[in-house]
């Protein structure tokens, strides 16, 4: 049992290079190298090229920065001189006053800037030198990072239970999450859920916005029966690594129903209530996995379980 859950873990990991390898591919996104030389150098327009960007910059910092030369702190952060320095990033000549305005401006909170306390001990945030910052991100890392040192620990004690927890799934992968028996952070270092439906109450991230199924988890019944650990980052994200095998048990699993297309209560209180209903069609979502990729149709997870 043990291996198979590793070879699933090497499998999540190879899904999500080869995610990320499709994502940044140029022109991918509109922006292309070379191109029209706006500020900061790098080719495409605005919007399209903060995404760019920004989807480059946690590429590296959730899961290649070790690959790259480059050690994260105790809290998962970053020198920024030594990122922007990074291939990808450098092709795209980033510079600092790109990444201040995508760490202010991005929607889902991703990033975090914080002075040097090395090389900027006066903590001054209006200095232009990039090797005076210290940048992380706020969730989703397949790098191994000690949870505790980066996250706000959600615990009996504290008191501090978000009132509805929910994570966010696609029909495609149902099926796949019923056989293993739950959610797996496959390959990232946690499972990633909100704190409510995403826009409603400051929710901004945890959960796409074209998620297909919702399930709504009893945090509270993990931790009183299944030990399982859970934790909020600095954007919200709740997050967990399940409990054992890595496995975040189906019987915390409080409802499951359809988010925009109603297929009943597959799931409640946790039991079994119906199997999704016939001619529901899966479909892998954009950024989910390889374009063109089999195992997407008709419900069939190809084995593969990918949330928020």
């Amino acid at each position: 049992m043990a291996d198979s859950f590793e070879d699933e873990s090497a499998r999540g990991m190879a899904q999500l290079d080869l995610e990320c390898k499709v994502r940044d591919r140029p022109g991918r996104q509109g922006g292309r190298r070379g191109g029209g030389g706006g500020k900061g150098g790098g080719g495409g327009g605005g919007q399209e090229r903060d995404v760019q960007v920004s989807r480059t910059l946690s590429r590296l910092l959730r899961h290649q920065a070790e690959n790259a030369g480059i050690t994260l702190d105790g809290e998962g952060f970053a020198p920024l001189d030594r990122v922007l320095a990074w291939g990808p990033l450098r092709s795209l000549k980033v510079a600092l006053a790109d990444v201040q305005a995508i760490v202010a401006n991005n929607d889902k909170q991703r990033f975090s800037l914080k002075p040097n306390p090395e090389t900027n001990p006066s903590g001054s945030t209006t200095t232009t030198n990039a090797g005076d910052y210290l940048i992380r991100a706020n969730q989703g890392h397949s790098i191994k990072i000690e949870s505790s040192s980066l996250l706000e620990p959600i615990t009996l004690a504290a008191a501090n239970i978000p009132p509805r927890v929910l994570h966010g799934t696609y029909f495609v992968f149902w099926p796949a999450i019923v056989e293993s028996g739950g959610l797996r952070p496959m390959g990232r270092n946690h499972v990633h859920c909100s704190a409510g439906e995403p826009g409603e109450g400051g929710v901004v991230s945890g959960m796409r916005g074209d998620a297909e199924l919702v399930v709504e988890i009893d945090v509270e019944a993990s931790l009183r029966e299944g030990g399982v650990a859970w934790w909020r980052s600095d954007n919200g994200v709740v997050l967990t690594e399940g409990g054992e095998h890595g496995v975040l048990s189906m019987r915390f699993f409080k409802r499951v129903t359809g988010r925009k297309v109603d297929v009943g209560v597959l799931w409640e209180d946790g039991e079994k209530k119906a199997d999704l209903p016939e001619g529901i069609k899966g479909k892998i979502p954009q950024g989910k996995g390889p374009r063109g990729g089999g195992g997407g149709r008709g419900g069939r997870g190809g084995g593969r379980q990918r949330g928020s």
